[in-house]
């Protein structure tokens, strides 16, 4: 959920620029959630002096919030060909979302927006068209990386241009903000033309179907697949909606020449086992996509038989290791055959490991260095890199940090609002807002909802009605909890007098009660429980 903002001037008239606007995915802790998005309300409140956003690439967690959010500032939005192009190909998926014009960059470009001079800079990652910024102004120059790697063999795309960074580290660079993600990790990341060599052979070694699941935005890797699948004889069958949008932006802008034509999922029961390779979505786990209904034999047109291949040619997001977990099980249940990259060499990471991080403080040289891009554990990492590398001042932050960059100590000097919001249909709200707090409760102790009519006098009209949601069917002294809950509810009725049930908020609230304990006695939990009082 990468966004970052970049202020120039004094406080009373400063000026701002933001880079990457990205989303995070919710997990089983935020049942219901479809999207977590960071609130920009410190942005809106600074609006008027807010002159642009800034997108260094297409991955969601860099660009996903955008159509969300970007109604709410819309400022200008500078971004590369295929990054536009993806955005407008999502616009289908969001009905009713404004467009957004897009100034469209490449590298070498430099955009003057205010006080900012920003140059773009070609970088390799598992992505199309990835660029750095060259963000200077007259307190200094700072590099921000965005995501990016060294790959000797990118497959499609750019390398990262080092003759470009060192000639700017040449100039004198302020302050480097850089990708944390490999910091831990030694060496280099492999390259992109290593993992189409392994794909090669694998689809060469095979006898039966292969199913290839990547991320939807990796080209490189598709392209990889395809001209695999070409070498032996075999048609690619595409399979699901976010790759086949992918497909159709890349080959709009010419990186798919030469490669085979896709076909359409109705194909793939067409074509004999030995001459198919399918490319699917769904590398995380997502139990909606396709990959989860192939292997729960759910899916209209995909199936697979003993012997079949499935290749993860992508590494998990943390978090969703459970639910990728489950679909290889359902798989290996099947007699189909897993290959990750635990097995093979079937994905490589775009993000640096330590040898090349230490190519890009050789070249940069900058005085300061601010790690982003990564989890507590990786911004540890790399600060102490860093500091190793030499760097005069290197700042440790968290998210909210205003931290001073110019010449002299950097340091911290204010902190910003920084929550969260939360998608959840079309409702964008914190999180009590979209109804997460009471729905973990739902999830641990269910729901009771009673409804009790009385007369003037305080006598029942008819028998209350109960209905229960998501409670065991008995407690443990066997009886069951529909008994349970309308014992509770008539003994409670029965024990206030009849002239203070016309007390509705006094019998609402006793009834509540009532019906909770009596739940916990037979199960050890207490339900939320909605109790209806009405007078007649």
């Amino acid at each position: 959920m990468n966004l970052a903002v970049y202020g120039l001037g004094s406080k009373r008239d400063r000026q701002w620029l933001a880079v990457d606007f990205g989303v995070s995915f919710a997990g089983p802790d935020l049942p219901g959630v479809d999207l977590v998005l960071p609130d920009i309300r410190f942005l809106e409140e600074n609006r008027d002096n807010l002159l642009g956003i800034v997108i260094t690439h297409a991955h969601e967690d860099h660009f996903g919030a955008l159509l969300d959010l970007w109604p709410r500032l819309r400022v200008p939005v500078y971004a590369s060909a295929f990054t536009a192009g993806l955005l407008q190909a999502k616009r289908t998926s969001y009905p009713g979302s404004p467009p957004i014009p897009i100034e469209i960059v490449a590298p070498g470009d430099r955009v003057v927006l205010g006080g900012f001079d920003v140059e773009f800079i070609a970088v390799a990652h598992s992505i199309l068209e990835p660029m750095a910024l060259a963000i200077r102004t007259r307190f200094g120059t700072v590099v921000h990386t965005g995501d990016w790697k060294l790959d000797p063999e990118p497959v499609l795309g750019w390398q990262t241009d080092a003759q470009r960074l060192a000639a700017i580290g040449d100039e004198g660079v302020l302050a480097l903000v850089c990708d944390s993600t490999n910091a831990m990790r030694e060496g280099r990341s492999p390259s992109e033309g290593e993992v189409a060599r392994e794909l090669h052979a694998l689809v060469g070694e095979a006898t039966g179907r292969v199913a290839f699941t990547a991320f939807a935005s990796n080209m490189a890797r598709i392209r990889s697949i395809a001209m695999a699948a070409q070498a032996h004889d075999r048609q690619v069958v595409v399979v699901g909606r976010a790759l086949r949008r992918s497909i159709e932006v890349a080959t709009e802008l010419g990186y798919m020449e030469g490669v085979p034509p896709f076909l359409d999922e109705e194909a793939y029961g067409y074509l004999p086992r030995d001459k198919v390779v399918a490319i699917v979505t769904g590398s995380q786990g997502e139990s909606r996509a396709a990959l989860a209904r192939i292997a729960d034999d759910d899916h209209k047109f995909i199936g697979l038989s003993p012997g079949d291949i499935v290749v993860f040619s992508a590494r998990p997001i943390p978090g969703n290791e459970k639910a990728i977990g489950n679909i290889i099980n359902h798989l290996v249940d099947q007699g189909v055959q897993v290959i990750t990259d635990r097995d093979r060499l079937v994905h490589v990471s775009g993000h640096p490991r330590r040898d090349e991080l230490a190519e890009m403080y050789g070249w940069v040289r900058p005085e300061i260095a601010i790690p982003v891009h990564g989890e507590p554990m990786h911004l540890v990492a790399h600060a102490a890199f860093a500091r190793e590398m030499g760097v005069g001042q290197v700042i440790d932050i968290e998210d909210g940090a205003l931290v001073r960059l110019a010449p002299g100590r950097a340091q911290e000097i204010d902190e910003v609002p920084c929550d969260r919001l939360y998608k959840d249909g079309i409702i964008i709200a914190d999180l009590d807002g979209v109804g997460v707090p009471e729905r973990r409760k739902l999830s641990f102790a269910g729901h009771v909802a009673v409804s009790v009519i009385l007369d003037g006098n305080g006598s029942l009209m008819v028998d209350p009605e109960i209905a229960l949601t998501g409670l065991p069917l008995q407690g443990v002294s066997g009886h069951p909890f529909e008994e349970t809950v309308m014992s509770a509810v008539l003994g409670t009725i029965e024990s206030i007098p009849r002239a203070r049930r016309r007390d509705v908020e006094l019998l609402r609230d006793a009834l509540r009660r009532a019906v909770r304990a009596a739940v916990r006695e037979g199960w050890g939990k207490k339900p939320l429980c909605t109790v209806f009082v009405t007078i007649v």
